[in-house]
């Protein structure tokens, strides 16, 4: 049995705040310095294509809307040249990419989203954030299924998706032995729950519950990058703080690996992680395994996402929908070729 060895990075930056292409060429730098450190596998912040919208939570709705213009016309579309020139970047630099950002659909619906692309640049996973939190349903829609990679080895969630523990149970009965924990920038002062602090306790206590690494990603934020919400009006003033940069590394039983920057810095953390340390962990309580008891409780899970439009061929429709492109919304592999 062979448990590999490899180097794993967490962003924990400033995004371009409403700028599709500047987030882009910031995405595949941060990309290309990972790699150049040796990492395998790199994890962005929640939403960092084009920025978490810390406007949703500083003004009334009325006055969001022409923030939302911004956001929606620089949001990501799946197939899109944009998330080429990513995928490139991944397959250029031969390293896994696990990506949170917002997901502009055919329709200009958006989602809470993330996607692992592999080092070969094929998409390995696509997933949209099951439900948005509090003031996210403004401008974000409701996702489908609750999944890992092919392999079950690597996983993922959005922000306060780490509060559902039967999302989190899920993961663990698949198996995940490599968490990516995406989550926006801690600078809003929204009361303790909404804190750095505790958000990443919860992160911890999934590396421990399911006895995996767990990369935390998360944003930064600038005195600059304040004043584009802020638009210098005095009542919007507080909400948002410098700084709010939480990344960190845990390994399967909670054990913290990687340095700790300050909440103020941009940069990248690393760790070397062993799969072996997974196994290990799971002999004292494995609860997707020999720790549950599934004559007493267990989950049903629909992982068969429900689409607002089917056509009449439905079993093939379902053959689609289950595979990794038909999750995406592509009936074919992109060409990666310039």
């Amino acid at each position: 049995m062979i448990h590999p060895k490899f180097k794993v990075a967490a962003i924990q930056s400033e995004p371009a705040w409403l700028d599709l292409a500047a987030g882009i060429t910031k995405t595949c730098d941060l990309i290309a310095e990972a790699a150049a450190e040796g990492a395998k596998l790199i994890v962005f912040p929640e939403t960092w294509i084009p920025g978490y919208p810390n406007y949703i939570w500083m003004m009334t709705v009325v006055q969001q809307f022409a923030f939302t213009k911004r956001y929606i016309e620089n949001s990501l579309a799946l197939d899109g040249p944009e998330m080429l020139a990513i995928r490139r970047a991944a397959k250029t630099n031969k390293i896994v990419v696990s990506l949170g950002f917002s997901e502009r659909s055919s329709t200009n619906s958006l989602y809470i989203s993330d996607i692992l692309i592999g080092a070969d640049g094929q998409i390995l996973m696509h997933r949209r954030k099951l439900k948005p939190t509090h003031m996210e349903r403004t401008l974000f829609g409701d996702g489908n299924v609750v999944k890992t990679d092919s392999m079950g080895v690597i996983s993922s969630l959005n922000c306060w998706e780490h509060l559902q523990p039967l999302t989190k149970f899920t993961l663990y009965c698949k198996g995940a032995q490599v968490h990516c924990s995406h989550w926006p920038c801690f600078g809003l002062q929204l009361g303790p729950a909404f804190s750095g602090e505790t958000n990443t306790m919860m992160a911890r206590s999934m590396a421990v519950e399911g006895q995996c690494f767990v990369i935390v990603s998360s944003q930064t934020v600038t005195e600059s990058g304040m004043a584009i919400f802020e638009e210098g009006r005095e009542e919007r003033k507080g909400v948002l703080q410098a700084g709010g940069g939480y990344a960190r590394i845990y390994g399967p039983t909670g054990i913290l690996l990687s340095p700790v920057l300050p909440e103020t810095q941009d940069g990248i953390v690393y760790a070397e992680i062993d799969l072996l340390e997974c196994m290990m962990a799971k002999t004292a309580a494995d609860p997707g395994g020999h720790y549950a008891r599934a004559d007493i409780t267990r989950l049903v899970l629909n992982d068969i996402p429900e689409l607002p439009i089917t056509t009449t061929s439905t079993l093939e429709a379902e053959k689609v929908a289950k595979s990794p492109l038909g999750m995406v919304g592509l009936p074919h592999p992109i060409e990666l070729e310039e």
